[in-house]
């Protein structure tokens, strides 16, 4: 093992050092202002997703606060944990020094990862604990011992609380075992050991999801209304193939572990990649979620292509570092290494009429956050003391109450009220609500709800969503109705 350490780590530092440079860049995303937001609400469950990202929240704001960098670690840190996850795999797998550097190599090289593993999102944990589950599972493969069954199924367990999609894993891998080793996998009591330990540990979010009429079920109704509709019938496939050589790489693995003799006898974990690959495309999935597999097929196939190149080691080399050359060209597309105005240049975009600059929807989601919240406050402090005792913030999507939760903190504003998502749980707030201060509301909503209302300023912003462009904020008096009285009727429509 003594002799592998240098390469993991020279990779695992090249992988730190661009997430340094990138993380501290823009602003808050949309999601990781939710993924922040729950954490002040510690629960068993949320609309959207399990519980396992509040904590992490919980966690990332005891140690450094609300700040941006500090919590982009986590996902970093996740991020190196799958790099070096995958080259142990190679290493169990009987890969040599050529085999780890590959891997290692693969997952710099893969730029979707250097995006997943930049926001506070469910995301980058999915991937690491997908990559753990295949690490005890070589192990099982390797050594039958009854430890790693456990392990399995504590990893996925844990998974599960952290995005439900792992369950997809869970299934291929059962199916997987039952296929190549049946008679084992029966008659071992530690396949229903380990169950009923996970059992238990997911048990606490199964009766949250229970009690509250299970809202993953609406969540993921209305995600395929609006955005899974959408996705083409070869959409999932040619999100693959968009990163050809890492994908190419897949395969080869895939290949290898049905006749490669050297790991045939790890051939389960390709009937688990080809499972998985045809359920999330069956259940029309976004490309994203199957990246979570390649981590280990990176190992199987840097194990085959190391045979390959076995006594061609110019060729090997050049090969890699053309490949690294070629990658790190694309990382400002990934994540923010470059300034706005450089990365502006560097994709040579032209403004709009209107002076706005049209982004991918990723890094346009970082941007309007910070005026939007000065601008509440302005007119929240413009507030005699007992309007604001009355006040209400009212917002119109989760990224807009989550601006206000998150860096409304350090304005000491009151907790933002809000409709959308998880938002929906924590109620209508502590204020009588007779004052009100809206943010995307549209004039309609605002004219039902209140008889007396101003437009106190349409908000532009030149880097940000069209989401949040043109909407309006009104300074509102004289409610006509109570929020407290209407906020049960609202759940139907928190996903909208």
């Amino acid at each position: 093992m003594k002799k592998y350490l240098p390469i993991i780590l020279a990779l695992s530092i090249v992988k730190l050092l661009i997430h340094l440079i990138g993380n501290q860049n823009y602003g808050f995303h949309r999601d990781e202002l939710l993924h922040l937001s729950v954490g002040k609400h510690l629960d068993w469950g949320f609309m959207e997703f399990p519980p396992f990202i509040a904590l992490i929240a919980k966690i990332s704001h005891s140690i450094f606060g609300y700040s941006l960098f500090g919590m982009r670690l986590f996902p970093t840190f996740a991020g190196i944990g799958i790099l070096v996850l995958s080259c142990l795999i190679a290493i169990e797998i009987g890969g040599k020094k050529k085999t780890v550097l590959l891997t290692g190599v693969l997952i710099l090289i893969f730029n979707a990862f250097y995006r997943n593993h930049l926001l506070f999102q469910p995301v980058a944990f999915d991937q690491f604990f997908w990559t753990l589950s295949f690490y005890y599972l070589v192990r099982y493969i390797k050594t039958h011992a009854n430890k790693y069954i456990v392990l399995i199924g504590i990893s996925l367990a844990i998974g599960f609380m952290n995005k439900y999609t792992i369950a997809i894993l869970l299934i291929s891998i059962f199916v997987s075992l039952i296929a190549t080793e049946r008679e084992k996998v029966i008659k071992n009591k530690w396949f229903y050991i380990s169950g009923i330990i996970s059992l238990i540990i997911v048990l606490p979010n199964l009766i949250w999801q229970i009690q509250h009429d299970f809202p993953v079920l609406k969540h993921f109704q209305k995600l395929n209304e609006n955005q899974l509709d959408a996705i083409g019938k070869f959409d999932f496939v040619l999100g693959q193939i968009a990163s050809p050589f890492t994908f190419i790489i897949a395969l080869i693995g895939l290949f290898a572990l049905f006749f490669d003799s050297e790991i045939k006898k790890y051939k389960s974990i390709g009937i688990t990649f080809i499972l998985v690959f045809f359920l999330l495309w069956f259940l029309k999935s976004k490309s994203y979620y199957f990246y979570a597999i390649y981590p280990v097929m990176f190992a199987f196939g840097a194990f085959k292509v190391q045979k390959m190149l076995r006594n061609k080691n110019v060729l090997f080399y050049s090969i890699i570092s053309f490949l690294v050359l070629i990658s790190f060209y694309f990382i400002p597309k990934d994540i923010p290494v470059l300034s706005i105005e450089d990365y502006v240049a560097y994709q040579k975009i032209q403004p709009e009429k209107d002076g706005r600059y049209k982004l991918t929807s990723d890094y346009a989601d970082m941007f309007g956050w910070d005026e939007q919240v000065k601008l509440i406050d302005s007119i929240y402090t413009s507030l005699p003391k007992e309007d604001k005792e009355k006040c209400v913030l009212l917002a119109e999507n989760y990224g807009e109450a989550g601006a206000l939760t998150i860096i409304g903190e350090k304005y000491n504003l009151p907790k933002p009220v809000c409709s959308h998502g998880s938002f929906w749980l924590w109620g209508t707030g502590k204020t009588s609500g007779e004052i009100g201060i809206t943010i995307g509301l549209e004039k309609e909503v605002v004219e039902k709800a209140f008889e007396d209302f101003q437009l106190v300023k349409i908000i532009h912003h030149k880097y940000a969503i069209d989401e949040e462009n043109n909407i309006s904020v009104y300074l509102c008096k004289k409610p006509r109705i109570k929020l407290k009285d209407i906020w049960p009727s609202l759940e139907s429509h928190i996903f909208d």
